[in-house]
């Protein structure tokens, strides 16, 4: 079994050397153009791969791509882009949620997609009619041909667009939260603050005006200058002939 795998493996590589042997300039730039190119939320399209494409399609598809658009091999300006780009695509597809969730829109392409073919079949009695006697291969071999592929590719194209700006604005939505939670904190925070520097501050004077007060109690007078007592009122002297003023009494 390992001498048969590492024949296998053997032959892959011969293979490479004789495609790379033959492989122009040309067709190395050609090839970064065309990643550059692709739309960067689809990982698939990177590596020019069917979604159906195995765990192994992608390690030999991605191998066989970064060494076309190798920096070391390709003089074309942007190759060592392209080749991080292929890197990038191998590592996501390489990751079993990540892609599921792909996956999982082009699941939901396919399902858009049929249901607009079947309002179409409603309309083309004669495709209709096609379709319930080949009992589903009419279909099957729609989907299969180059015209539904390339619709499927704009959907899912579509489909994770929207949801990768769904979830940037739910990300932006929890960054806005969480800023708003900050500054709530931080308010909170600096009121706190002045409340514990004000009773420290009123702590600090208290023998002062625990001080003060006795004075006053004691002598009735200013005991320091500074000191706040209050008014004394003004009474009637019955032995003072002249006209007094009125006291105000409570």
């Amino acid at each position: 079994m390992g001498d048969t795998s590492a024949s296998t493996a053997a032959d892959d590589d011969l293979l490479l050397k004789s495609f790379f042997a033959e492989v122009s300039e040309v067709e190395r730039d050609n090839e970064v153009l065309r990643i550059l190119s692709c739309f960067k939320l689809n990982p698939f399209e990177y590596l020019n791969l069917p979604f159906d494409a195995t765990p192994d399609d992608i390690k030999k598809q991605y191998r066989k791509l970064s060494l076309l658009v190798h920096p070391d091999k390709c003089k074309h300006p942007q190759a060592k882009e392209a080749f991080g780009a292929l890197a990038k695509a191998q590592q996501l597809l390489s990751d079993e949620q990540e892609r599921d969730y792909i996956l999982t829109q082009v699941h939901a392409a396919k399902g858009e997609l049929r249901a607009k073919r079947k309002k179409q079949l409603k309309k083309d009695a004669a495709s209709k009619i096609k379709s319930l006697v080949d009992e589903g291969k009419y279909e099957q071999q729609y989907e299969q041909s180059e015209e539904f592929q390339q619709e499927l590719k704009l959907k899912v194209r579509e489909i994770l667009t929207q949801q990768e700006w769904r979830r940037r604005k739910m990300q932006m939505r929890i960054s806005e939260e969480e800023g708003r939670l900050k500054k709530d904190e931080e308010e909170q925070k600096e009121m706190w603050k002045r409340k514990r520097e004000h009773e420290e501050q009123w702590e600090g004077t208290r023998e002062q005006r625990v001080s003060s007060w006795r004075d006053f109690m004691k002598t009735g007078k200013k005991g320091k200058k500074g000191e706040i007592r209050p008014p004394k009122l003004k009474t009637e002297d019955p032995n003072k002939s002249y006209v007094q003023r009125p006291v105000k009494r409570g």
